[in-house]
């Protein structure tokens, strides 16, 4: 809802991705989000490529130890409820249901889904869903080299191209077709229903 709770969830997908509890963010809410990040061995998952929208989130996660995903998950989810129900006077769920997960089977469904991810918020721009892109903050910046402090383990996707350049016009072109593909279907729900 707010810039906030924008930066909260953020902050969570770091400090909650430890193999160790970190208890209570509030209680660590003094040292930095810039401050010193976990060591590989230390964490969950690895964080490929996040987007973060106004009213959902899609995250790839590479798994680092057993039950690692459903943890991190467990805790960021929970963890950014508790905060959000706190700061806006609300109890109960925040998000429906349990995760949705898609095990990614192939290089091919990985780069695709990458871009997916990267550019979720066009995605959701160009189909007239959300007006604007206030409030969503993805990956794509820091997989574009644009100086911001990352978080994702980028080489998995970027180790497959030339330059950045090369993978920008493949995530660009891959937005494309997911949109048309999108429109398609919608065009062809529309004339089923007539």
């Amino acid at each position: 809802m707010d810039e906030e709770e924008i930066h909260r969830f953020f902050q969570s997908m770091v400090e909650f991705n430890v193999v160790d509890p970190v208890g209570s963010l509030y209680q660590n809410s003094f040292r930095q989000l810039s401050g010193p990040t976990p060591k590989s061995e230390d964490m969950l998952v690895d964080i490929i490529a996040y987007c973060l929208n106004p009213n959902h989130f899609h995250i790839i996660l590479e798994q680092l130890v057993e039950g690692g995903i459903s943890e991190f998950m467990k805790r960021l989810s929970g963890g950014y409820t508790c905060f959000f129900n706190h700061k806006n006077e609300r109890s109960g769920s925040l998000f429906q249901g349990k995760f949705k997960a898609v095990h990614i089977d192939s290089n091919e469904y990985l780069l695709h889904v990458s871009a997916y991810v990267n550019l979720n918020d066009r995605v959701h721009v160009l189909s007239g869903r959300t007006p604007k892109l206030i409030a969503s903050r993805s990956s794509w910046q820091e997989y574009m080299g644009n100086g911001v402090r990352g978080i994702c383990e980028k080489e998995i996707i970027l180790g497959q191209f030339k330059n950045i350049g090369e993978y920008k016009e493949f995530a660009l072109e891959s937005l494309e077709s997911t949109r048309q593909r999108k429109q398609e279907l919608k065009d062809f729900d529309a004339f089923l229903l007539e």
